[in-house]
């Protein structure tokens, strides 16, 4: 769960770090698996490229979270959270949202799955599945 924790805070350096980047990339498995708002992508290079379009998009995020739980009843690694972020787009325009994350670990605590559940569906209206 060590890589979970470490998440949100690599997430926010990676705007302007590239070791921030190539630390949070290293979080997970190269075969991942990541749904945002209902389309799913897989591999680590549509992560990098999500994330970099994350911040093409905005000047600055800041994301808090509440912490990660495990899902009850789930034999699996699984673990989910509620988060809150707040950004400043590349227009200027600034904006909040919630949403909840549902992730899940391989044995050896890599995250190999990882689903963002924005309370506003239109959040990720720009992100196009291909």
């Amino acid at each position: 769960m060590e890589n979970l924790e470490k998440y949100f805070m690599l997430f926010d350096q990676s705007r302007t770090s590239e070791e921030a980047f190539e630390q949070l990339a290293d979080l997970f498995t190269d075969d991942m698996e990541f749904v945002l708002n209902g389309y799913k992508q897989a591999g680590i290079k549509n992560w990098r490229n999500f994330v970099k379009m994350v911040y093409t998009e905005n000047k600055d995020l800041k994301h808090m979270y509440h912490g990660w739980e495990k899902v009850q009843g789930d034999e699996t690694r699984t673990y989910e959270t509620r988060w809150a972020v707040c950004g400043k787009r590349a227009s200027g325009e600034v904006y909040t949202q919630e949403g909840k994350d549902i992730a899940k670990l391989d044995e050896g605590g890599k995250i190999i799955y990882l689903e963002n559940v924005p309370d506003n569906t239109k959040m990720f209206q720009t992100y196009k599945k291909d």
